[in-house]
């Protein structure tokens, strides 16, 4: 079988990948050089084991912040836009406890299945992209947000979820010596040994070359303007500059743009951006930089190794389609490093970066055939923060439902 799939992210590279697995003749489509969307500089933590979405019930408490506060780091910058007014109508409902628990045990099912995909495919490939295993800490600045996130776990933990532990502000800094000078900045943390990071933008070249390999054809720097339907079913993609492609099965996975190409052809998916920023430093020593993955949860700041490098990512923005990079945001990022790690760079060379998170309202990314679409279409799409951390699973759910029985 030939099938198509649209955006060359990490959710439709690994979609690529399972597929041509199962022996299918692939074709990839994206506007953009492989990789160079929200995959490009993400937060770099697989968070498999503490996915906690973002549309919970304290949300509302913090809702004036959001939507006053200049600082706040989950923003919300209303626009002329019904798309984000839907979006935020139906965030706003998903925020009660029913809908948080739900989502949550459906999100470490996933995730679960991600993790036991991607470590197959890393046995099977030879894959450069600054895979580390070595833990991740979410930590707390205040009292009630640490008895929050216990709360958190023994949730996750009666669903099944990974071992974890909630460990005290010194307990975080045995685990973690680069946390020590700021020990008193925070209640408390939760731990994750099994946690990794990795670089998702060289993992999305490895997959690049692998299939390459395989004979996957690719429509580069080429946006998709108009599906062609006849009957029921997804003939042909038709390409900016006006080139068809025909193939027997199609995958949107185009990230913030899908829910514009779905509507095309009457599938109505409710996914909005969110932006988000990063920095990338070299590190100037191994006891300067932290080795586990933190979270600094309050500031929503996100720590990750990388080889010689860190990577720091934050931000949680609703602003609309605006992909310009804010200094006073990448500023924030190095303040944030700074406070709490020091001297862990020398600041020589600090990479910037921003991108559009696609994200759905209640956190669950929409996966396989639309009741309304054509009978030949899958989504993958509306992962948000966790693209990296769910692409295996997804690409694995996904390629089987195209491949059948």
């Amino acid at each position: 079988m030939h099938v198509c799939v649209m955006g060359a992210g990490i959710v439709g590279l690994s979609t690529a990948y399972a597929l041509t697995q199962r022996g299918h003749r692939v074709t990839v489509i994206d506007q953009a050089e492989a990789g160079r969307g929200a995959s490009g500089g993400n937060g770099a933590q697989l968070s498999y084991a503490y996915v906690q979405p973002m549309a919970d019930p304290g949300i509302w408490a913090q809702l004036p912040k959001l939507l006053l506060s200049p600082s706040s780091a989950l923003k919300i910058r209303p626009q002329w836009d019904p798309a984000q007014w839907s979006w935020l109508l139906q965030f706003l409902k998903a925020c009660n406890t029913t809908q948080s628990q739900s989502t949550t045990a459906q999100l470490l099912r996933l995730a679960a299945q991600s993790r036991a995909t991607l470590d197959l495919w890393r046995t099977q490939e030879t894959l450069d992209f600054d895979f580390s295993s070595s833990g991740k800490l979410v930590m707390f600045r205040s009292v009630a947000a640490f008895e929050g996130a216990r709360q958190q776990l023994a949730l996750q933990q009666r669903l099944g979820g990974a071992p974890q532990q909630a460990v005290s502000s010194d307990e975080a800094c045995a685990i973690e010596p680069a946390l020590a000078p700021r020990r008193d900045a925070f209640a408390g943390g939760i731990y994750t040994d099994s946690e990794c990071a990795a670089d998702c933008l060289k993992l999305c070249q490895s997959l690049v070359q692998i299939l390459s390999a395989r004979g996957v054809q690719w429509c580069m720097g080429q946006a998709v303007e108009r599906l062609i339907v006849r009957e029921d079913r997804l003939q042909a993609v038709q390409l900016r500059n006006g080139q068809d492609i025909t193939a027997d099965a199609f995958v949107l996975s185009t990230g913030h743009s899908a829910p514009a190409l779905a509507a095309q052809v009457g599938i109505r998916l409710p996914i909005y951006p969110l932006k988000g920023y990063s920095i990338t430093v070299n590190t100037d020593g191994p006891s300067l930089a932290p080795r586990v993955s933190i979270t600094d949860s309050a500031r929503k700041v996100v720590f990750a190794r990388l080889g010689d490098r860190l990577r720091v990512a934050g931000m949680v923005e609703l602003v609309g389609r605006d992909t310009r990079v804010i200094q006073q945001r990448i500023d924030s990022l190095q303040h944030d490093t700074q406070d709490l790690f020091g001297d862990c760079s020398r600041w020589h060379d600090v990479q910037p970066w921003t991108g559009m998170r696609p994200a759905t309202p209640t956190g669950l990314p929409i996966l396989g055939r639309q009741a309304k679409g054509p009978s030949n279409l899958w989504l993958n799409a509306g992962h948000g923060g966790l693209g990296f951390t769910l692409a295996a699973g997804s690409a694995d759910i996904v390629a089987q439902a195209i491949t059948g029985p």
